[in-house]
């Protein structure tokens, strides 16, 4: 069984910058610069058979290179104690669309469909503690973030392993447009 979901890299220039915001900030564990993407599905753990009609599927989808572009900051939950620090974007119908695509691609493969509604984000941290103040100084300061137009011209299929240390992302497949 393998752990896997479906992700959008980004370029080198953007992981890099996006990296340069680790700073020391008591209760927060800040994503490795190689592990910076934008998450399409997350689908934990396949048996594989459905890994295989998973591939299979993903191989279908169709999509033009689109351009998406980062701006903004946030954290999840909105409420309360906050859990993940995130970059957001401006929105992106064709990233909507390819997103059902891999939506379609997936629960074709026999994976349930996803409960929650697509939240399209960059996770840049994640907050082991309460560390809201941090949090709060670094959206204000962060506010108005905001990078140039990349071109998206393909998704991913990651397999993923839990280690002590956190996860190591390996990449399975390549999809790119047609």
């Amino acid at each position: 069984m393998a752990r896997l979901f479906i992700a959008v890299d980004l370029p080198e220039d953007i992981k890099a910058a996006l990296s340069s915001f680790n700073a020391s900030m008591p209760g927060l564990r800040w994503v490795p610069p190689d592990q910076i993407h934008l998450t399409l599905r997350f689908l934990g753990d396949v048996l594989p058979q459905a890994g295989a009609a998973l591939k299979k599927n993903l191989a279908a989808v169709s999509f033009t290179p689109f351009p998406l572009t980062l701006r903004g900051v946030g954290h999840f939950p909105p409420h309360g104690h906050p859990r993940v620090l995130w970059v957001g974007m401006e929105e992106s119908r064709p990233l909507l669309a390819l997103q059902l695509q891999v939506e379609s691609a997936v629960t074709g493969a026999g994976i349930p469909p996803e409960q929650r509604g697509f939240s399209p984000h960059i996770t840049l941290a994640r907050i082991k503690e309460n560390a809201s103040a941090e949090v709060a100084r670094f959206e204000a300061t962060h506010r108005t973030l905001s990078f140039p137009p990349f071109s998206v011209e393909e998704f991913i299929l990651f397999s993923s392993v839990l280690t002590p240390k956190g996860a190591t992302h390996r990449k399975e497949e390549i999809y790119r447009c047609s």
